[in-house]
Parts: C-alpha cells; sequence; structure tokens
C-alpha cells in the first residue's frame, strides 16, 4: 500500500511526499481509514511506530477538507507535545493548518490569544488544559475530534483524574482516539467512559525483550554533568559507528554541533531536515564518513546501519519499548554491541520501569578517563600555549616574580596547566553504588515529604 492511496487532500499530500513518507507502517494502514470513517478508535501501538502520523494525517485531512473545524490531541509531557506539534505543523504546513502547543510553566496569553483567533490543532498536556478550561479561558475550544496519546504514560505520571475532568469540557458529538502502549485495567476503563463504540487496533507483537549481546550499562550523573559525560564516553569508548539519542530536535541540533566543535566527526538527524539531506547524512554515515548520528527517536525509524557498535541515550527515552528500539540498532547480526544510558536522579523511577518491563539487564558503571596526560592532551596544552593572547597586566606580574629563575618559571607554569587538565581528566563521570543508594533514598524521603504535604493541603 502506498500513501497516495488514501487519496488525501493535494496540499497535505504534497507535505506527506517531501517528508518522505512512501508507505505506511502498520499502524497507520489500519489506523487511517478507520479514522478517516470517522469512527472511534483505541490503537495499541508503542513509540516509534508511527502512531503521530496515524491520527494526525486522517485529523488534517478532515481540516483540510473542511469536514471538522478544531482538533485537540492530549499528551503526557511538554516535550512529547512539542515533537507532536512539530511533527503535524511539517506535515500539514502546505494546507495551511495552525497548530500550538498549550504545556505550564509558562505564561497563559498567548496560548488562550491562539486559541481565540482560532488556531486548529492544539497539543496540550492535561495540567494546563484543565487549568484553562476550569478557569473559562478556552470556552471557544470545541474539537470535533480529541485524540488521547500515550494513555498509559499519563496513568503512570497520575494524569487519570484530569482527563476525566478535561473531557466534562468537550463536547459529547466528538470522534475520539485513544493510543496507548499497554492496556492495563483503568485505561480500559477510560476507553469505555470516553469512546462511543470503538474499533481496536493493535500492532504489538509478542514480548519485546533486550538483546542478550547487548551490554547495557548506565551512568548515574548530575544534570549538569550530561555533556562532560557524553564527551568522556566517546573519547574512551572504542566506538567504529555510534549513535547518540536524545528526545528533542533542538537537542540533537545542539549536541551535534557541540561535537563537531570539539573535533568529533558527528552529525545531526532529525524530521526538519529536507529528504536530500537526510539521505546525504544517512549516506555518510552507512559509507563511515560520518562516525557518531545524533538522532531522535523519530529520525532514526527506519535507520537501518551495519556494524553500530554503540548507542548512547543522552536523555533515557519517553518508555520501555523505545528502550528496545533504540538499543536495537546495535548488537546485530549476533555482533556485541554497547548500550549506554546517562540517568539523573529525578529520572531513575523511568530507568527502573524499563528495566522491569523489557528485562534490561543494565548495571551501573562509572567512567575514570585516566590520571595522565597522553600525546593528545599534551599537544592541546601546547597548542594552548602558542595561542594565548598576552594579558594586559602581565608585566606587572612577571614583576612579582623577578627573582625567579626564568626557566623554573616556566616549568612551574606548565606545571599548573599540566595538574590541571590532568585533573580534568581524571575526574569521574556516575556516581558509585553506595552514592546512589544514598541519592536515592534521600530523593524518596523528598518525594515522600512532598507527598505528605499535598495531602495535609488538601484536607485543610
Amino acid at each position: 500500500m502506498k500513501f497516495s492511496d488514501f487519496n488525501f487532500h493535494k496540499d497535505l499530500a504534497k507535505g506527506v511526499k517531501i517528508a518522505g513518507f512512501r508507505e505506511p507502517s502498520p499502524i497507520q494502514e489500519e489506523a487511517i481509514p478507520i479514522i478517516a470513517s470517522g469512527s472511534d478508535l483505541v490503537g495499541q501501538a508503542h513509540t516509534g511506530t508511527g502512531k503521530t502520523a496515524a491520527f494526525g494525517l486522517p485529523m488534517m485531512d478532515k481540516l483540510a477538507k473542511g469536514e471538522i473545524t478544531r482538533a485537540l490531541v492530549i499528551t503526557p509531557t511538554r516535550e512529547l507535545a512539542t515533537q507532536v506539534a512539530d511533527e503535524l505543523y511539517h506535515l500539514g504546513r502546505f494546507a495551511g493548518i495552525r497548530t500550538l502547543t498549550v504545556y505550564g510553566g509558562v505564561g497563559y496569553g498567548r496560548q488562550i490569544a491562539l486559541i481565540h483567533k482560532g488556531v486548529q490543532i492544539v497539543v496540550a498536556t492535561p495540567g494546563r488544559l484543565k487549568d484553562l478550561y476550569k478557569k473559562g479561558k478556552i470556552d471557544v475550544l470545541n474539537p470535533e475530534m480529541v485524540i488521547l496519546d500515550e494513555a498509559d504514560e499519563m496513568l503512570d505520571m497520575g494524569f487519570l483524574d484530569e482527563i476525566k475532568e478535561i473531557f466534562e469540557y468537550i463536547p459529547q458529538n466528538r470522534q475520539t482516539l485513544l493510543f496507548s502502549a499497554t492496556m492495563p485495567e483503568p485505561i480500559k476503563e477510560l476507553a469505555n467512559e470516553i469512546l462511543y463504540q470503538p474499533q481496536f487496533i493493535s500492532v504489538v507483537g509478542e514480548e519485546e525483550t533486550t538483546n542478550n549481546v547487548i551490554e547495557q550499562r548506565y551512568y548515574m550523573i548530575n544534570e549538569s554533568q550530561r555533556d562532560e559525560a557524553l564527551v568522556k564516553l566517546l573519547e574512551s569508548e572504542d566506538t567504529n559507528k555510534c549513535i547518540v539519542f536524545c528526545r528533542m530536535k533542538r537537542e540533537v541540533d545542539r549536541v551535534a554541533e557541540h561535537l563537531q566543535a570539539l573535533g568529533f566527526n558527528a552529525a545531526g538527524l532529525h524530521g526538519d531536515l529536507e529528504q536530500n539531506d537526510r539521505e546525504t547524512i544517512i549516506k555518510a554515515y552507512r559509507r563511515g564518513e560520518t562516525k557518531i548520528m545524533v538522532a531522535t527517536d523519530v529520525a532514526a525509524r527506519g535507520l537501518d546501519v551495519k556494524d553500530v557498535t554503540h548507542v548512547i541515550n543522552f536523555h533515557i527515552p519517553f518508555d520501555p519499548q523505545s528502550y528496545v528500539h533504540r538499543i536495537g540498532r546495535t548488537g546485530r547480526a549476533g555482533k556485541s554491541g554497547q548500550a549506554i544510558t546517562l540517568v539523573t536522579t529525578e529520572e531513575f523511577r523511568e530507568l527502573q520501569r524499563i528495566q522491569k518491563e523489557v528485562g534490561a539487564q543494565m548495571r551501573l558503571a562509572t567512567l575514570q578517563a585516566g590520571d595522565e596526560l597522553d600525546d593528545a592532551g599534551k599537544e592541546y596544552i601546547a597548542e594552548y600555549v602558542r595561542d594565548v593572547a598576552m594579558h594586559k597586566n602581565v608585566d606587572e606580574m612577571l614583576a612579582y616574580l623577578s627573582g625567579m629563575d626564568q626557566k623554573v618559571l616556566v616549568e612551574k607554569l606548565l606545571s599548573y596547566m599540566m595538574f590541571a587538565e590532568e585533573n580534568n581528566i581524571g575526574s569521574q563521570i556516575g556516581f558509585d553504588q553506595a552514592t546512589v543508594d544514598e541519592m536515592m533514598a534521600h530523593y524518596m524521603r523528598e518525594q515522600k515529604a512532598t507527598r505528605n504535604n499535598n495531602h495535609r493541603r488538601k484536607r485543610r
């Protein structure tokens, strides 16, 4: 089957073609005709299977053809809302379809103003959306189609009550779609409550597990150490080809540019790239001309490259199956591979969920980058000394050291620089087990105290 078989509005079909979509994924092939027919739908599919296009394309087709005027997509997190909105924008930009993200942490004004101006697609997180509805700020938002994305993730994050309250504000004469990777009982009950005679589809195969030939480890770090940890790993690991996974497109650009500035042979891959640029980057990576690919989950879909020795999760993925899909890029054809994840204390719960659901055997690791300067380190200092600009007060400083032999002075200054560089390269990345246990105990105490305080406030 081809995307052209769906008979989308010509302006939408243009966006699909430029995005490089040729053949629909299983979830797209099954879901699009059902959604186009107007039926409610429950779809079970993991992240990375093409869910956004599966609901986004028929939704935007209805908007482009004037069959509906407003649509609402509800996602569990701000990051996912932004990612979904970006993909919808690029697919629907030739049809003039306007998309708005609505989430907390920013001012209400612009979000409310754009909704009142008639933006066609609102992609929102539950907390901010409920707040706006409850305060009567967005009474004009009466969507004819509502999509609940990553429903099980919303359940895990405690948003089920917010979702139920939101649907009290939404008109009954709507088409409702619910997508979820898993179908726990509370999600089934929610589907029965908010959907009308839905059709059910599932593209989830047998229980997915992680590959035995892939060595999996994680480094518990502070957020401020993320860039430094990535660089040290790339310097210390014997990589042939490496994929660094980021959650967001802007993070891909930043990380790729950072690595390039440090001399790494890296390139970024995400959905904003034109198809020709994407193909050029992938061909260079396949040929080994590029060694490090920095990519989003969506952009890496369909990226089938041999001899990938390392996968590094710069951020932990949104769900367990995304983890499986990411690390499955390495350890192929019986060869061993390395899967490395950078994680903070705040993300540790997600790491444990991944370990439990997919049977991932991850070990805690630390990285010690040596305690002596190698030839590259010495050359770095030599180049630095050659290129450093003269400070305007250097003569005054020399006056303070006038009694010192010049050779000894030079040796001491170089020693100072070498000690500093050795201290930098020798610093440990990742906390050891005892420190992690202590940090997690402290984190759990803080979380318990916060819950208790919230409970007391509610009782008052």
